[in-house]
């Protein structure tokens, strides 16, 4: 249950972090066209195709000079700083919202982060409940990071407890580790099959444009 416990918190954070950082960053992207906006957005395309495993040597540099090595910290801190992806799929999303609603909504003296908490966000809850899918299956069924960084026992998520509880006994109870695996498959199948109706939700409006 200490695995559990662990792998919800970083996901719940991770989840968090990315609707935040992303969906700023990407209303930015789509409202504003501010000078060499356009040239800033082909950079953070540019990232995408850079491998994780290029940068992961730089990253556990950067983490252990923070001291944050054998912490939950690097797992889910970088959720904040955005993800290059996400940012562009919910800039195309958020571009295809009519522009009449913002223009209506500025009139009404509705200020520029009002029109993205109360109008952008409301209307963007397919693409919203799409990127939380994502990021809570990856942070879920994530294997490497805490292997890199996480050495505690009571630290590890489930994924990495998994292993652990596999390698160390002698005879393996088999009955506790499908049990195990269930816990760790179950959270991400409920998730999608009370959240598959934003997927339906996004294709109507789809069909509404124009």
């Amino acid at each position: 249950m200490r695995y559990f416990f662990n792998s919800l918190y970083l996901a719940v954070l991770n989840v968090l972090g990315v609707l935040f950082s992303c969906s700023i960053v990407a209303y930015a992207f789509a409202r504003y066209r501010a000078p060499g906006s356009r040239v800033l957005f082909a950079v953070l395309l540019a990232t995408m195709m850079l491998p994780a495993h290029v940068t992961m040597i730089p990253l556990f540099l950067v983490f252990r000079a923070l001291d944050w090595v054998d912490t939950l910290r690097p797992l889910w801190v970088p959720a904040f700083l955005g993800n290059a992806f996400f940012i562009f799929l919910l800039r195309q999303f958020f571009m295809s919202l009519p522009q009449e609603l913002f223009d209506a909504a500025r009139i009404d003296g509705c200020s520029e982060f009002g029109q993205y908490w109360r109008i952008m966000l409301p209307l963007s809850k397919p693409a919203l409940t799409t990127v939380a899918i994502f990021q809570f299956q990856f942070t879920w069924n994530d294997f490497l990071g805490p292997l890199i960084y996480i050495n505690s026992q009571d630290k590890k998520p489930l994924a990495l407890g998994l292993q652990d509880f596999y390698k160390t006994q002698a005879t393996v109870e088999w009955q506790q580790l499908m049990a195990a695996s269930v816990m760790m498959v179950l959270p991400v199948v409920l998730l999608f099959f009370f959240l598959q109706r934003y997927f339906i939700e996004g294709i109507a409006l789809t069909g509404l444009k124009g």
